[in-house]
């Protein structure tokens, strides 16, 4: 991805999140001098695999594990502190080191345990599917204008007053909700002490580091969390989250112009998946689905809770690649489908006999929605030991050739396993 014509790179996901981001930004992090990560926070799960080890990274960058690339957590970023400086630790115990080369934005704004109470609350109320991680109360009090920033924690009085009007507020809805626990203002506090040494050196104004390293000509990844049918304006609404996760999030999350932008990567399986509720047209509930959740090892990598499975959903990727403006696709997991006999593919929806153009704005229809499949001869072969596009078998060459001319993006490079080495540049 990263030549003279395209230095500044997004990867997002093309689907409902959980496509293999993590994967590709690690490999795309070789040739990258930067990578940005811009929106979400602990509720988002990369993993890595490298000689064997598993990386689950849930708020730092995947490029991380590159000691060549800096890393910013941008301001679109919802950090957690403690998890945060957990994960920071972890990394450093097996052998990772982050000193001088992880940057957070001083006006990212902080999650705190008593946002994790309101969304616990929160979800069994709603049951939209959340991690109860406190990511969606944490960006309510951002665009509330009461949230608390990174740069906050250099006025020890002033943070103290706000906690003490959140907490007192949170309280009142936890008590309102019939909830016996409370959040405690001396808890917090003693918090905010014990961590805002460690996070303040790492704060700086990572909108200004990304726009000079731009300017220098250096190679910059922005990675996005999530997937774009769970973008708070484009996803399925209100089975969402609550940031922008396709590619317009970048610009506004990690502080430049959108115009430096050079290309969009969407990431999207061989098939289908989604955690937690909301539609998902393709959902197989019989022996397939639970087939390639086996096959996929489809559990979440923040919750472990079990994906669902379905077919791949072309109108899906299509819409996402208008709503990003994609210019290439990595379809991941193609060996997950090795032993399968033939495979269908969305192409489209009807909803009462009659097409539908796009995707529907309301769930009531998306819950409606037929997908209209056409049938492809699997090829029942493994594929992880390929390292080249016209290695493949000619079956899943035709399938691959079949996601490209219904999503209307080329593809540029295809995972045949979990490992650095499994990636197929096209």
């Amino acid at each position: 991805m990263f030549d003279s014509g395209s230095r500044c790179v997004v990867v997002v996901g093309a689907q409902w999140g959980d496509e293999g981001k993590g994967k590709i930004v690690d490999a795309l992090s070789a040739d990258a001098d930067m990578v940005v990560r811009y929106q979400g926070g602990a509720n988002a799960g990369h993993t890595v695999f490298i000689d064997g080890d598993e990386f689950i990274l849930h708020q730092i960058p995947s490029g991380i594990l590159h000691p060549q690339t800096v890393c910013v957590v941008g301001n679109g970023v919802v950090i957690d502190p403690e998890t945060f400086l957990e994960e920071i630790d972890q990394l450093e115990k097996r052998g990772v080191e982050t000193a001088g080369r992880l940057h957070v934005s001083d006006r990212a704004h902080l999650v705190f345990p008593f946002h994790k109470m309101l969304e616990e609350v929160a979800e069994q109320q709603q049951r939209i599917g959340t991690t109860r991680r406190g990511i969606g109360p944490a960006y309510e009090d951002k665009i509330g204008r009461r949230g608390i920033r990174v740069a906050d924690l250099n006025d020890r009085p002033g943070i103290e007053l706000r906690l003490r009007s959140r907490i007192e507020h949170a309280n009142q809805l936890l008590e309102a909700s019939g909830v016996a626990a409370r959040a405690s203002v001396d808890e917090h506090l003693k918090l905010v002490d014990s961590l805002a040494g460690r996070i303040m050196p790492l704060a700086t104004d990572t909108g200004l580091m990304i726009f000079e390293s731009i300017k220098q000509g250096k190679r910059v990844l922005f990675e996005g969390a999530q997937g774009a049918l769970l973008d708070v304006d484009h996803g399925t609404y209100p089975y969402v989250t609550s940031s922008n996760t396709t590619a317009g999030g970048a610009a506004v999350g990690a502080g430049i112009g959108p115009t430096l932008i050079d290309s969009v990567l969407g990431v999207t399986k061989a098939y289908t998946t989604r955690v937690g509720n909301g539609p998902l047209p393709t959902e197989d509930v019989d022996e397939l689905g639970g087939r390639l959740r086996e096959l996929g090892g489809e559990f979440g990598a923040t919750t472990g809770r079990p994906r669902r499975c379905g077919w791949f959903d072309a109108a899906v990727v299509r819409y996402s690649a208008r709503v990003n403006g994609l210019t290439h696709l990595a379809v991941t997991k193609l060996d997950v489908l090795d032993t399968l006999s033939e495979i269908k593919l969305c192409t489209g929806y009807v909803i009462d006999g009659e097409a539908v153009v796009g995707l529907p704005a309301e769930v009531a229809l998306l819950d409606r929605i037929e997908p209209v499949y056409e049938t492809i001869p699997g090829w029942m072969q493994h594929t992880g030991d390929v390292a080249r596009m016209e290695s493949l078998p000619s079956e899943a060459r035709a399938y691959l050739e079949r996601i490209e001319e219904h999503v209307m993006v080329p593809i540029k490079y295809v995972s045949v396993g979990v490992r650095r080495d499994q990636l197929v540049s096209v």
